[in-house]
């Protein structure tokens, strides 16, 4: 994998969607500085995903990826980062409940600042700018002395990933995610809601099971299982520069990770073969995502998986599909076809977000629940189909209670998208529509399973 391969091989590359700073030292500098901070996350980290992954890869756990669409610097909050860790917790319970197996959680967290736009600039009443890339690039506001690409950004992106980090690990392992505090983490807004009262019944079910464990001498105090839980973090990795800087050869192994972030991925828009970003991620041994489109051909893709997983281990890539409701059942099923006529060991996760998202006759920038949820529906759809496990979700959300995305039970209209419509860059899925959606993928799930069950039970 790591042939002729360096964390700056990718120098020599073309490469797409990144900015340009005028002041090349400056970032030199701070490039360096990244270069000598302490690592974000640990190699032993991100293989123990990678084997969970592997448990994905397998047909034996589900992937649940979720978090913001762009992290920001203005709305960086401890509670921000606990509400969304929590619906994160409760759609896990949920999964878990379905399809009783493992549920992997991975945050677009703790990292996930850059974006890559479809045009350099943008235009404001006849004025024109370079586009808005993410808070570690340059700034929201539309003035030529924001949209400046400025280096230090980045050492601030990196400060509030370690602080968010911090926080992550403390919720995880310190208590929060103890089983016997699932009331607990019902946010106030979702309370009255349909999905409020459907997790309330199954917390009611979930503690009668855990009386019923602790009666039989299994407890949180003696079982860690009950009361910490795996998280772990990801980004797109957009900007190799800042990659490349927290990029570290394992002491154990003598292999080489990203230590920014447990898993990393590929967005559509960067996954050419022969370009910076896959040179780049062909060398590091984090587990590796690769986004694929309506424009992803089949053969593309099994080179870029050759390339990405020469060894086909499991665990290893992430296949994040993002077609659209409407092109979900015509354009994935080549590619899980090939990918499984290939024999390639992979994840098949489903993105319903950014191939759903329309421009409200209110001018807002939205994504309609029912067509996320119809994006979903297709692709567990087409992997039944095909006899292929769909392994996971990733999707763009927080515990907030924004109007961003249009429909589900609050039936939110496109009037009502700007009583809170928060984001900095694309439309997120509030906790109440997130609880929806892992209600729904949780009985796909137990479908799954059932069938799977009288399989065996048929063949025994």
């Amino acid at each position: 994998m790591s042939a002729n391969w360096t964390p700056s091989s990718w120098r020599a590359k073309e490469i797409r969607q990144v900015p340009e700073y005028p002041d090349k030292a400056k970032l030199e500098s701070v490039e360096k500085t990244l270069a000598g901070l302490p690592p974000l996350v640990f190699a032993g980290e991100a293989r123990r995903l990678r084997e969970q992954l592997g448990e994905v890869a397998e047909g034996r756990a589900f992937l649940l990826q979720g978090g913001d669409c762009a992290e920001s610097f203005a709305e960086f909050h401890p509670d921000n980062i606990r509400d969304t860790f929590r619906v994160m917790l409760q759609m896990s319970v949920a999964l878990t409940f379905g399809a009783a197996c493992p549920i992997i959680k991975v945050g677009r967290m703790a990292g996930q600042f850059a974006k890559p736009r479809s045009s350099d600039t943008e235009i404001v009443n006849g004025v024109e700018l370079p586009s808005y890339r993410g808070d570690n690039i340059n700034g929201i506001e539309f003035t030529p002395e924001a949209r400046i690409p400025d280096p230090d950004r980045l050492l601030k992106a990196y400060n509030q990933s370690a602080s968010t980090l911090n926080l992550l690990r403390a919720f995880a392992q310190g208590g929060f995610a103890d089983l016997n505090k699932l009331h607990r983490w019902n946010l106030e807004f979702v309370d009255g809601s349909p999905q409020g009262e459907q997790y309330a019944e199954l917390c009611e079910r979930i503690s009668e099971a855990l009386s019923f464990m602790q009666a039989c001498g299994l407890s949180a105090e003696r079982s860690s299982q009950l009361r910490e839980t795996d998280f772990y973090t990801s980004h797109e990795a957009l900007l190799l520069n800042y990659e490349e800087a927290m990029t570290r050869q394992d002491s154990l192994t003598g292999k080489w990770y990203d230590t920014s972030a447990h898993m990393l991925w590929i967005g559509d828009r960067t996954r050419k073969l022969d370009e910076a970003h896959v040179e780049y991620m062909r060398g590091i041994h984090n587990p590796i995502g690769l986004k694929c489109g309506p424009t992803t051909e089949p053969d593309d893709l099994i080179r870029l998986i050759e390339a990405l997983n020469p060894n086909n281990e499991a665990g290893r890539l992430v296949l994040i599909a993002r077609m659209g409701h409407d092109k979900v059942q015509e354009f994935l099923p080549p590619l899980v076809r090939k990918v499984k006529k290939a024999g390639s060991k992979v994840v098949w996760s489903c993105d319903p977000m950014h191939g759903n998202t329309v421009k409200s006759t209110t001018g807002y920038k939205t994504r309609p629940f029912d067509s996320v949820l119809g994006e979903v529906r297709g692709f567990f759809d087409v992997h039944k189909a095909e006899g292929t496990h769909a392994g996971g979700v990733h999707f763009e959300m927080t515990g907030k209670d924004v109007t961003e995305c249009t429909g589900g039970s609050q039936a939110i209209t496109d009037e009502n998208l700007g009583d809170r419509y928060h984001t900095h860059c694309d439309p997120r899925l509030n906790a109440s529509q997130s609880l929806e959606l892992a209600f729904l993928i949780s009985e796909y799930l137990k479908e799954e399973r059932q069938e799977k069950e009288r399989k065996a039970a048929a063949a025994a």
